[in-house]
């Protein structure tokens, strides 16, 4: 008996598949798994057509899950946030557009080329695999994490660090949380600090992206009930993401080690590794 599929592989995804994914954003959103994997993943697993989908008709999903987790998280945060806008500083200014720029550019200049080329479970395998051991060891090699950086002296070069790492995480499976967390405790920032350089360093990226997307899809017809789909993903997404967010806040803050989240993602890999490997 064949499994349910997406509608169609040309048309928006099915409705009720739309909100799963949606609700699997918020916690691989905020934990250092990739979000983008698991939607990748869950739809493959389940044999849902999602990779068969448009490449811009998917990609805009996608955004939509990702602008959903960005407006919760924003909300979540919204007064930490109002507290930094009012002690912005010109270098702290220089910071968030040096963790801007470099994923800016290489998302407009690469995103094309690394969805058509890469995205497959095995690809999606290797990012899990690789950004896993690149989380672990520089986790491990900070020690303990409760002492290290403030996130308040980050520095235009520490910007710079998170954003190329941002960059990066446009290969899937790497993960943009998992890349500048890494990133952040490389450059030495305790593991709390290093939680909200990258909640911080997230959001222009997300939200950038979902204006460039909102701009396109304004260019192009939409499918029928495409609209109804997108803001299903959006919505679901939003609503997980908060109730994760309360939920992960304060172990996230108080600098949870990154090991288990690295066995996890490593573990994730060899199954679908193996499972892309029996499919064949």
């Amino acid at each position: 008996m064949r499994r349910k599929r997406m509608r169609s592989a040309d048309g928006p995804p099915a409705l009720v598949h739309a909100v799963a994914l949606g609700l699997v954003q918020g916690p691989t959103e905020l934990l250092p798994v990739s979000s983008s994997a698991h939607t990748e993943l869950l739809a493959w697993l389940l044999r849902w057509p999602y990779a068969e989908m448009d490449g811009e008709r998917r990609k805009s999903f996608e955004v939509a899950l990702h602008t959903g987790a960005a407006v919760a998280l924003a909300l979540h945060m919204r007064r930490e946030l109002i507290e930094e806008t009012r002690q912005m500083t010109v270098r702290r200014t220089g910071v968030v557009v040096a963790s801007l720029a470099p994923a800016a550019l290489a998302g407009y200049a690469l995103e094309g080329p690394i969805s058509r080329r890469l995205g497959g479970p095995r690809s999606i395998a290797a990012g899990l695999a690789a950004g896993g051991v690149a989380m672990a060891l520089a986790d491990r090699r900070r020690g303990a994490g409760e002492d290290g950086r403030s996130a308040r002296d980050a520095t235009v070069r520490d910007g710079l660090a998170l954003g190329v790492a941002q960059a990066l995480a446009l290969i899937p499976g790497v993960s943009r949380n998992g890349a500048t967390l890494a990133a952040a405790r490389a450059r030495g920032f305790a593991r709390r600090d290093a939680q909200t350089l990258s909640w911080h360093a997230a959001l222009p990226v997300l939200f950038g992206a979902s204006a460039l997307r909102a701009l396109r899809l304004r260019r192009g017809a939409l499918a029928p009930g495409e609209r109804v789909t997108l803001a299903a993903g959006g919505a679901s997404a939003l609503l997980s993401t908060l109730l994760s967010a309360r939920l992960l806040d304060r172990r996230l803050r108080e600098g949870a080690p990154l090991f288990g989240a690295s066995l996890y993602r490593c573990l994730l890999a060899a199954f679908v590794f193996t499972r892309a490997r029996s499919a064949q």
